[in-house]
């Protein structure tokens, strides 16, 4: 099997995951790849380098890889996704950030997790994403124009609040006068829209869900819709320019730019272990069932 890793910071918390994870892949016999920056982050805080010097190193992931196993929290998980893109490779996550929605896999877990994967037992959990079009063009989003947790646009220079001219397949919808707007994937729902009051929207609906961000007409609600449908947003206020933001990736937008979102033409496709689902990460997370007030 063909492994690529990826991480983004070394840290404590980390320090015991990457050696119990590259100990064991080293003992397997796998066909390791680590990502050329990450690389160059353990070898510098690794004292002892045991065998990793043998491990290769990747820029660019392409079809022969069988698996990405993403080091960090979720935010290093989105970041694995524009790795992968459209090229159909698996990714499994361990933890060593805070909440962990996407990435899961605990430290005491990481040897019984990678054999069940070695092994074959595991499930595909396929994530759909967002694209994006402006108009005019924004050269930032040009090679990366998708998401797999939200899009959001928000104010930028001011404290005023934005509106944010909303259609639904071409029919005007509403404006929202707030502080911005999510549209958010069901990956997406237990995120930046969540902490919005949006609502947790399971993997395998196919729906989308746009929520306002601190909207000034109460009334606002966060909304679900079809995946089908394409949304088409701009923005005015009275500033020139506003933020958009396409998962942890950020763009200037001027006022009056015209934003088209839709459901991209491929998805990610995340590992499950048979022992694990999205209704237990549920409980595991937001602590549902449990009564903490005494």
């Amino acid at each position: 099997m063909k492994i690529a890793i990826f991480g983004q910071f070394y840290h404590k918390n980390a320090e015991e995951a990457v050696e119990i994870l590259l100990d064991h892949l080293y003992e397997k016999d796998t066909n390791v790849y680590l990502e050329e920056q990450f690389f160059k982050i353990i070898n510098l805080q690794l004292t002892d380098h045991k065998n990793y010097s043998s491990f290769k190193t990747f820029n660019v992931l392409d079809k022969s890889f069988d698996l990405l196993i993403s080091i960090g929290g979720d935010g290093t998980m989105l970041r694995s996704a524009t790795l992968v893109k459209d090229l159909d490779i698996p990714i499994v996550g361990i933890n060593t950030g805070r909440l962990g929605f996407l990435a899961t896999i605990q430290n005491e877990a990481i040897i019984t997790a990678i054999d069940d994967i070695l092994c074959g037992n595991y499930k595909i959990s396929e994530r759909s994403l967002l694209s994006i079009k402006t108009d005019p063009e924004q050269e930032d989003f040009q090679e990366l124009d998708f998401a797999l947790n939200e899009i959001a646009v928000s104010r930028k220079n001011t404290t005023s609040m934005i509106t944010v001219e909303t259609k639904l397949n071409g029919e005007y919808l509403t404006s929202y006068w707030s502080d911005g707007l999510i549209i958010a994937t069901p990956t997406g729902s237990t995120g930046y829209s969540l902490s919005c009051g949006g609502p947790v929207i399971t993997p395998d609906t196919n729906s989308l869900v746009l929520t306002p961000i601190s909207p000034h007409n109460l009334n606002a609600r966060p909304l679900i819709i079809t995946d089908s449908t394409e949304i088409e947003i701009k923005v005015n206020g009275r500033e020139d320019n506003y933020l958009i933001s396409l998962d942890s990736r950020i763009a200037t937008i001027g006022k009056d730019t015209i934003v088209t979102i839709k459901k991209a033409p491929f998805k990610i496709k995340m590992i499950e272990l048979l022992q694990e689902s999205f209704i237990d990460t549920l409980r595991k997370k937001l602590l549902w069932g449990e009564d903490r007030r005494n």
